[in-house]
């Protein structure tokens, strides 16, 4: 029980005090799941990110949902959801009553302004940390930037991508097996 307790006090604690999505969260995901808990390994906080992102849903979500099941199972899966989402809640039911009274007003459009730029930083610093721990070789990099790419310019829907990479990361290197033999 003081597991379960824990999964969802960490994960309401993620939710509601980080703001911009799934990507701004990362950094506050790795501190809290991986460095402070020991729930997750990187590799497997970043493996749970990128299939988070490609499943239906928020990432955030999926991704405490993924934590909560490898620590408790399905119970575990549960705790960590709501818990992840509870803070959101509250925060959008609170909100939702209050600001189209003061939406017009210029310190709310500054403050507002003000959090868009700073979760820009928070997901570049997130993309800083992914790319220092998943871009290993030259063929890593040469996936990161073909996926940029096909998402940023050409729009291709993230799971193609995610999918495209996870069939050149198992076709390549058996490639490279065969030519080795």
């Amino acid at each position: 029980m003081k597991e379960l307790w824990q999964l969802f006090i960490t994960f309401c604690r993620i939710g509601g005090f980080t703001f911009g999505g799934g990507y701004a969260m990362l950094p506050m995901l790795q501190s809290e799941v991986v460095t402070k808990r020991g729930w997750a390994t990187e590799d497997e906080i970043l493996d749970y990110f990128a299939i988070g992102q490609c499943t239906p849903g928020i990432i955030f979500v999926n991704t405490a949902t993924f934590v909560g099941y490898r620590r408790k199972g399905i119970l575990g899966a549960i705790t960590a959801t709501v818990g992840s989402i509870f803070p959101s809640v509250v925060i959008v039911i609170i909100i939702a009553a209050v600001l189209n009274n003061f939406a017009q007003l210029p310190i709310v459009q500054h403050a507002f302004g003000a959090i868009r730029v700073v979760v820009g930083v928070l997901i570049v610093n997130a993309v800083i940390g992914m790319w220092k721990k998943s871009v290993v070789d030259k063929l890593c990099a040469v996936i990161a930037v073909v996926a940029f790419l096909l998402s940023a310019i050409l729009e291709l829907s993230p799971i193609w991508v995610v999918l495209g990479a996870a069939v050149l990361g198992v076709v390549i290197p058996v490639l490279k097996g065969a030519r080795a033999k």
